[in-house]
This record gives C-alpha cells, sequence and structure tokens, in this order.
C-alpha cells in the first residue's frame, strides 16, 4: 500500500480512484493477456513525478482540465512514445479499425502511420480517390484542411480523413525526390476493397492480385487459382502483393500455405508468454507446385510481408521488384472498457529462417524498379517476308508478318514494366522446365534403347 500512499496525496477522488486502479492491473494484469509477474519493484519515484505534473496540470494550467481527459492525454502520450503502431483506440478508432478489416468504409484509402511527427503514407488502396489521386507510398501528409499535421496522434489524423461520402478534404503532401509539398484535394468515398482479383495475363499465365488481408482473403485466394486451374493448363503464376499494406496475419499464413507443402510460415516473440507462436502452412500444395513469381514494393507491409518472405525461405518463389515496407512487428488490441482500447506492439515477425522482417522488409531476389519504358518501334524494319518474290517457308508456314499475332502482354512493357519482366521470367522458368523434362525423358530412352539399368 506504500505506493497508493504517494498517490493518494492529491485531493482528486476521479484521480486517486484512476490510480488506484492503474496501480491494481499494474501490480496484478489487466487480464490473461497481461498477467506477467512482477518484475522488479516499481519506480516510485518515476510514479511521484508523473503525480505532481499531473497536479501541476490539472490546478495552474490556465484552462481548466476534468481528470478524465487529463488522464487520457497522459495515456496518448504514453503510447507514442512507444513505436508507430502503437496507439490509445477511443469509441471512433476502435470501430474504424474493425470496419477497416471488414472490407468496406467511408474514407481516402489511405494506410497510414506515423513517423517523426507526419501521418506517412504507407500504400493507398486499390480503387480509392488516394490511388486515383497519385498518392505514392512514402508520401507524407504535411496539412489537412491547412491544419498542420505535426503534433496530432494518429488517431486525430485519421479522424479527419474520414468523413461522408462525397464530402472533399484537402491535403498538402511532401514527396521524397520534390523540392516543394504540393497541394491535392480528395473527394471520400465508399471504400470497397476487393481483396481479390484473377485474370489472364497470357494463355497459361495467371495473374492473382492481393489488394488487403482481410477475413477471407484465404478462401478467396483458393476460389481464384481454383478458377485459373480448371479453365487451363497453368503454366505460372504472378502473385502480387505490391502496396499491399497488411492486415488479418491468419490470412497471410492460409496464403502462404496454398503455395507450400506444409512447414512454418511465420513465428513471433515477445516479452509475454503467449506472444511465442509458430504458424504452419497446411500439408499440401493447392497450385501442384506452379512456377510463382511473387511481386512487392515499398507499400508491401506486414502480412504481405509474412507472405513474401515464407515462399522465398522454402525457395518456393522468386520474389521481384523493390525492398518492402519493413513492419515486421505485432499489434495485440487490448480493450480497457467497452468503449476505449490499446493497440500495443507485443511481438515481432520471424521468417521462417529466422529473419527479422522489422525495419528491414523483404529484399527481392530479382530487383526491378518501376520504370516507364517505351518500346522501341521496328515496325519499318524490312525482313526476308518483305521481299518480293521471297521463297516461302519451306515447313510451309505463314511467309507474311502478321501484327495480330503479338502477345497480348506487349502492353504491359509501357504500362507495367514490373509485371512484364514477372511474365517474362515466368516464360523461361516454364522454357527451361520443359527441356529438362525432354532431357529426361530422352536420356531414359536412350538407356532403355542401349539395356541400361
Amino acid at each position: 500500500m506504500g505506493l497508493l500512499a504517494v498517490l493518494m496525496q492529491h485531493n482528486s477522488p476521479v484521480f486517486r480512484t484512476l490510480l488506484s486502479t492503474a496501480a491494481t492491473l499494474f501490480l496484478f494484469g489487466a487480464g490473461p493477456t497481461l498477467a506477467v509477474e512482477e518484475k522488479g519493484a516499481l519506480p516510485l519515484a518515476e510514479l511521484r513525478t508523473f503525480a505532481d505534473v499531473y497536479n501541476q496540470i490539472r490546478v495552474g494550467y490556465v484552462e481548466e482540465i476534468d481528470d478524465s481527459t487529463l488522464l487520457e492525454y497522459a495515456i496518448q502520450g504514453m503510447l507514442m512514445g512507444l513505436d508507430p503502431h502503437s496507439t490509445y483506440l477511443t469509441k471512433d478508432a476502435f470501430e474504424n479499425l474493425q470496419t477497416s478489416t471488414s472490407g468496406e468504409f467511408s474514407g481516402l484509402g489511405l494506410e497510414v502511420g506515423m513517423e517523426d511527427g507526419y501521418v506517412k503514407i504507407i500504400a493507398p488502396i486499390d480503387g480509392s480517390p488516394a490511388l486515383a489521386a497519385g498518392l505514392q507510398s512514402g508520401d507524407v501528409i504535411l496539412k489537412l484542411n491547412s491544419k498542420p499535421v505535426k503534433g496530432m496522434s494518429l488517431n486525430e489524423a485519421i479522424e479527419i480523413m474520414r468523413g461522408p461520402k462525397g464530402s472533399p478534404i484537402d491535403l498538402t503532401i511532401g514527396r521524397p525526390g520534390e523540392s516543394q509539398p504540393f497541394d491535392v484535394t480528395l473527394v471520400r468515398d465508399t471504400i470497397k476493397v476487393a481483396s481479390v482479383r484473377n485474370r489472364w495475363l497470357e494463355p497459361g499465365y495467371g495473374y492473382i492480385r492481393i489488394a488487403q488481408f482481410q477475413s477471407r482473403t484465404g478462401e478467396d485466394v483458393t476460389k481464384a487459382l481454383t478458377k485459373l486451374m480448371a479453365e487451363e493448363d497453368l503454366k505460372g503464376i504472378v502473385l502480387d502483393l505490391r502496396n499491399n499494406p497488411g492486415g488479418v496475419l491468419r490470412a497471410s499464413v492460409d496464403v502462404a500455405g496454398l503455395f507450400m507443402d506444409g512447414g512454418t510460415v511465420v513465428y513471433t516473440e515477445g516479452r509475454l508468454a503467449n506472444s511465442d507462436v509458430n504458424y504452419e502452412a497446411s500439408a499440401s500444395d493447392a497450385s501442384d507446385g506452379t512456377h510463382l513469381i511473387v511481386l512487392i514494393n515499398g507499400g508491401s507491409a506486414s502480412a504481405s510481408e509474412i507472405v513474401a518472405g515464407a515462399l522465398q525461405d522454402h525457395s518456393r518463389a522468386i520474389i521481384m521488384g523493390t525492398d518492402s515496407f519493413g513492419k515486421g512487428s505485432v499489434q495485440t488490441v487490448l480493450p480497457l472498457s467497452e468503449s476505449r482500447a490499446v493497440k500495443l506492439t507485443t511481438a515481432l515477425y520471424f521468417t521462417p529462417n529466422g529473419r527479422s522482417i522489422q525495419a528491414e522488409g523483404i529484399v527481392p531476389d530479382v530487383r526491378v524498379e518501376r520504370a516507364k519504358v517505351t518500346a522501341y518501334d521496328n515496325s519499318s524494319r524490312i525482313s526476308e517476308a518483305d521481299l518480293s518474290r521471297h521463297l516461302d517457308n519451306a515447313n510451309g508456314g505463314k511467309s507474311t508478318k502478321d501484327s495480330a499475332s503479338k502477345s497480348s502482354a506487349d502492353g504491359l512493357l509501357s504500362t507495367d514494366n514490373q509485371l512484364y519482366e514477372a511474365l517474362t521470367l515466368l516464360k523461361g522458368l516454364n522454357v527451361l522446365g520443359l527441356r529438362e523434362h525432354n532431357n529426361s525423358q530422352t536420356k531414359a530412352a536412350d538407356m532403355a534403347n542401349s539395356g541400361e539399368s
């Protein structure tokens, strides 16, 4: 009771009650998640300093602030002093967190974090006003409706950005490499995150895009993969995780498991006893070992990095693109009451080979920067088939050029050079696989003919 006696010196009944509750939670834990053994004595001197500062503010600050508000400020300050992903969740913020993983909400369509007091864009969401306006991963939001972001909490900034559909908001953006900030006006819209999309790049080469990891993403990827495999022989797949800010951990484990024959997908380590968890893949590869390339970039974070890291460590896929974001920490939502909670970083992610994702990210096997590429126009070049009286092909093939026979993926070279390079590499892998298969068959036939065993 010595600590409580020190804290109870102040006269506010609310203050005494809240500090008594806080001390109780600190001593005995806030529930099963935080039930840890006490290590060392409580910091009495620091707690006394906190109590003194609190009392000076509530007594001497120029404007009167009620105890509950002041204590909320104190909680926010503690969490802001930690990492960018630990935060205090008010009722509205808690509801926003839940809706953001459900797949539909009203806003700008940005995944953001806090860095050096500013809001930094992790990734714009597919089909959102933010993506349509050209906002990019790494952009920093300096002002919201002419109000400086510096000094705001992340929750405050998100509250301003959220709003009814059709309402405008002005953002001042700082972009690395740009000498001056620029302004952009966005109109809020209902953000419907289509978690998974799929299509054919070319006959035999499928494309699966995951925009965000939601609770049903594993099931959606399974359906997309089944659909592609049912339509025709699948020679290769591009799994696009670019600008995917992450989401539900379990979904990332499910997706990685679709392309693995068991084994560890990711494991976590933290100070709490229940923070050390190993996540395993399912025992069978649903893609039947199809050649796989995973595209990542600086907007690929958290769950995206888990998938890329697992497939890379198990040598199941070639990772292509640029370095990922590097968010390798686990956040646990700890309810404080029915209307308030704390989102606290409680562990770190590690790939199957023990690599920490945090602040390092996933380094691609093949680095391809996003670039604007213009194909060289060689339509005026003359070939043998253009010459008059040329001989026809001896095998009976066509002797005239057919521009319509060009690959449908040729347009990717100018619109998405990273995806174009992924498709090209898939084709190369397929050619090499066919040659190895043919060589092994020829060798077996030769051995059979010579009577070898």
